[in-house]
């Protein structure tokens, strides 16, 4: 399954990429599946998607939870929490 993928804010800057397009493994269904297979990229994508690390998640503009499941074509933002003031 193919699917864009966007990182903004700090994950932006950490892993110096904005966007991409990925083929996941037919195993990888939702957006939980999807962190576990960045993480195995290298040290830096692993400390980003730590299970400690607060990141939130869109799928196709909506905010969702990590057990949402994906779909070909679709578009996953990932972003740190916003702090208002």
């Amino acid at each position: 399954m193919r699917i864009k993928v966007c990182y903004f804010a700090r994950l932006r800057e950490k892993l110096g990429i904005s966007d991409e397009i990925i083929d996941l493994p037919d195993n990888c269904g939702n957006i939980s599946s999807v962190r576990a297979v960045l993480q195995k990229r290298d040290e830096i994508w692993q400390q980003a998607f730590a299970s400690d690390q607060s990141v939130l998640s869109a799928l196709n503009h909506e905010m969702v939870t990590s057990d949402h499941q994906l779909e070909a074509g679709d578009e996953l933002a990932f972003f740190p929490p916003v702090t208002g003031g």
